[in-house]
């Protein structure tokens, strides 16, 4: 039962990565370009005690900041303090 356990982590860790690397922008992946990260995750995926998924969650990732995205608000033109003041 641990040996199933361990295999099914391994492969839903494999699964997970290579989603994750082939969803992300070739600007958000680093040290290595998409296509070589998505060829070491899957070569050394569940062959290989997943080598390659923990490379690529660990060295391949950007870290997003876990904070709300600054984004522009876009506000109408009657609440909007620039419009107005160009009337």
């Amino acid at each position: 039962m641990a040996r199933f356990l361990i295999v099914f982590l391994i492969f839903g860790l494999t699964i997970y990565a290579l989603i994750d690397c082939a969803r992300k922008d070739e600007t958000e992946i680093k040290n290595l370009p998409k296509w070589g990260w998505l060829l070491i995750i899957i070569l050394l995926g569940v062959q290989a005690a997943a080598i390659g998924p923990m490379a690529y969650l660990i060295a391949g990732r950007n870290r997003r900041n876990r904070g709300p995205k600054s984004k522009r608000r876009i506000l109408p033109p009657d609440d909007d303090p620039d419009f107005l003041r160009n009337i």
